[in-house]
């Protein structure tokens, strides 16, 4: 139950839940998802460490950047939230998505 009321207090951000939000559409360079938010690279890290933290994303690297997917197979809860979250396409329409290895210039 604890596991459950922090996680949920995590999703109460507007950032981290369209960071969630986000990544259900697939993995995302940090540089995506500054694109899609508007926000600077430190800013979406922590959100993105809490999350980790959390056990709600996975990071993996490739040379210097840093990739991250969604992670919540084991909890359904959190499906819940995000199936219910309606999806931004404005949001990734802004995104440069890095598919090349070549992003975050």
């Amino acid at each position: 139950m604890d596991e459950m009321i922090t996680v949920l207090k995590l999703l109460a951000d507007k950032t981290r839940l369209t960071i969630l939000d986000i990544l259900k559409e697939g993995e995302r360079c940090v540089c995506d998802l500054v694109d899609a938010l508007q926000t600077t690279q430190p800013n979406i890290s922590q959100h993105l460490r809490k999350l980790r933290e959390a056990g709600l994303v996975q990071e993996s690297r490739r040379g210097q950047w840093a990739y991250y997917k969604l992670s919540v197979e084991d909890k359904p809860y959190v499906q819940a939230v995000l199936d219910a979250v309606p999806f931004s396409a404005k949001q990734v329409g802004m995104m440069n998505t890095c598919t090349d290895g070549n992003c975050c210039n």
